[in-house]
């Protein structure tokens, strides 16, 4: 009985110079690369939907259900190797070499055997250290829809393979791609470039902890008015919250050039801060300085710390960072508690729980202070995101209110960029997307770091028939905030816009990496759902599908069909296509 067989797209890998590698160090070349599969190579191929046939001491052979997923397991252990290797020396880098192949292979057990596998091995033979190489058949199935370039080879004679193949390299991988491990290792370092991290709560009273956030937050914010700064967002910097610092590698993981770091203990209503700057890149300490006030004395504290580091960093602050832009309300420290408890709620997630909690903070605040700029905001944008992510058949009433706390507030304090961000949110879920887009412009001229503005304007050009721009914005966003908690919907954006123009392999690969990232998220689900019926992998769609509904019960066909947010003939016409979808997959009308 002949053995079955079938069509398969293997990569093979190997260690370039392993031999040389163990002979300097064989204990502590395995153990990198006993970390190197546990930290990199196992994820990728787990995202990516591969399976490790067989390992050597310094090889791979790994089959995948398509060569697009191959070729990008493949890039994204490059570009994760690219990182790691930055501060090694040459002659003790671990660098590996890939060939990929998609042919006919015969299966014994769980070990495959062949020429389609010969092939791929020979092809890893020929590539050079940090570089893949892929035949013709593979390279077919992929040309055009993936960031990387493929130098043609010309047919090459591989060793006891009978017949020339024609092979195609990456001399030099887009190491720019949104999200890639190595993302940041060829983006430019803006000369003021910084990330505030946590400032530390000295008192270690796990009460006070929601006020040492909001005071980092609060600087964040702050910092980004200075002119020509780029400032990592909040929610990335939190990352790094309650772990060793290590200022160089955050450095180079984010890619700043200074790390603003300190501590903060409140007493009663007295204040403490101690605040230092550093060079993210020798790790000097370039200013620190110490702060008690009262705390009622905040925001002059922190208009304080933010002119002392412009001008270490000689820096001219405009007039947008006077406190006059700030809300006239927002000094009052028992609502500022209530304001700092629901950004932390705002920043857990959109799930049904956070953004509830966030609302009625925020409401709490709004009782101690009518006229809080901030918490007016704050509940603007918890209101529409229960509306925008389908968690609430009280449309209405949430967007009314939204509104009327987005417009009071821009009518108090026309020139705070939280509450153009929350106005344009509105306004993308309200069949408003010219004037979305109106208030997001704003927002970005008063924040030209506002990750939530970018990600935002990224949905807003779905609404717009412009799905084929979103996926800029969104690379801007994991720019600013590349560990951002919010990734996973930022990919599952990303994921909606190719859908939107009928890329599905490119929208299940967004799709899969936002659930790789949160399984709880139930529209990642959703929309995975539509892009895998589309490709008629019906079986997956239905458990994807499944996988949504169980995190929330309640959507449905009518719930969906209820939440369009435009009426443009381009995004009406490419949404047929997504009920189709949502169709082939079962979901109930109801």
């Amino acid at each position: 009985m002949n053995a079955p067989r079938k069509l398969a797209a293997i990569l093979a890998a190997d260690v370039a110079g392993y031999s040389r590698l163990t002979g300097l160090d064989e204990e502590g070349t395995l153990k990198r690369l006993r970390k190197l599969r546990r930290e990199l190579i196992n994820p990728a191929v787990t995202l990516h939907r591969g399976r490790i046939v067989k390992t050597t001491g310094d090889g791979l052979l790994i089959e995948f259900p398509s060569v697009v997923d191959a070729v990008r397991c493949a890039l994204d252990v490059q570009r994760g190797m690219d990182g790691r290797n930055e501060d090694i020396p040459a002659n003790q880098r671990i660098e590996f070499r890939i060939g990929i192949n998609l042919g006919d292979v015969v299966v014994e057990g769980d070990d495959l055997l062949g020429d389609g596998v010969n092939v791929a091995a020979r092809l890893e033979g020929i590539a050079e250290p940090g570089s893949i190489c892929i035949s013709e058949a593979a390279y077919q199935q992929v040309r055009d829809k993936l960031p990387a370039d493929f130098t043609d080879l010309g047919e090459q004679m591989l060793k006891n393979i009978a017949r020339p193949v024609r092979v195609y390299r990456t001399a030099h991988i887009d190491r720019t791609a949104p999200g890639s491990p190595a993302q940041l290792a060829s983006v430019p370092v803006p000369r003021l470039s910084i990330v505030v991290l946590p400032l530390v709560n000295i008192g270690g009273d796990q009460e006070q902890e929601f006020f040492a956030d909001g005071v980092t937050e609060s600087l964040t914010t702050d910092l980004s008015r200075i002119p020509e700064s780029f400032v990592i967002a909040r929610n990335t910097a939190f990352t790094y919250k309650g772990k060793p610092v290590d200022v160089k590698q955050i450095g180079r993981e984010l890619g700043v050039n200074y790390v603003v770091e300190g501590s903060v203990q409140r007493a009663g209503n007295r204040l403490r801060w101690n605040v230092q700057l550093i060079d993210a890149k020798t790790g000097a300490h370039l200013w620190a300085d110490r702060f008690d006030r009262e705390q009622s004395d905040l925001f002059e504290m922190q208009d304080e710390v933010i002119a002392r580091l412009a001008r270490t960093l000689d820096v001219e602050l405009t007039a947008v960072l006077a406190r006059g832009a700030a809300p006239s309300g927002a000094e009052n420290p028992d609502a500022l508690d209530f304001v700092f408890r629901g950004r932390a709620a705002l920043n857990r997630g959109l799930t049904l729980e956070a953004q509830t909690e966030a609302q009625r903070q925020f409401e709490h605040a709004i009782a101690i202070d009518p006229d809080n700029v901030e918490a007016l905001a704050g509940l603007a944008m918890a209101r529409t995101n229960l509306v925008a992510n389908f968690m609430t058949d009280d449309r209405a009433q949430h967007l009314a209110a939204a509104e009327a706390a987005a417009i009071k507030a821009l009518d108090l304090a026309p020139q705070n960029p939280r509450a153009h961000l929350a106005l344009g949110n509105l306004y993308r879920v309200t069949n408003r997307a010219a004037q979305a887009i109106s208030e997001l412009e704003h927002a970005f001229a008063l924040d030209r770091n506002s990750v939530g503005a970018h990600s935002l304007m990224g949905i807003v050009k779905i609404a717009v028939g412009r799905a084929e721009e979103v996926e800029g914005h969104i690379a801007q966003a994991i720019r600013l905030s590349p560990k951002d908690p919010m990734l996973h919907a930022w990919c599952m954006v990303a994921g909606a816009a190719k859908l939107f123009v009928a890329h599905d392999e490119e929208a299940i690969f967004w799709l899969r990496r936002s659930i790789g990232i949160n399984r709880a998220h139930p529209l990642s689900h959703f929309y995975l759902a539509i892009a895998l019926a589309h490709q008629g992998k019906l079986g997956e769609a239905k458990n994807e599908l499944a996988a949504g509904l169980a995190l929330d019960r309640g959507f449905s066909m009518r719930r969906y069909r209820d939440s369009v947010y435009s009426d443009n003939p381009t995004y009406l016409a490419q949404r047929e296509r997504l009920y189709d979808g949502l169709r082939k997959a079962g979901l109930p009308e109801q």
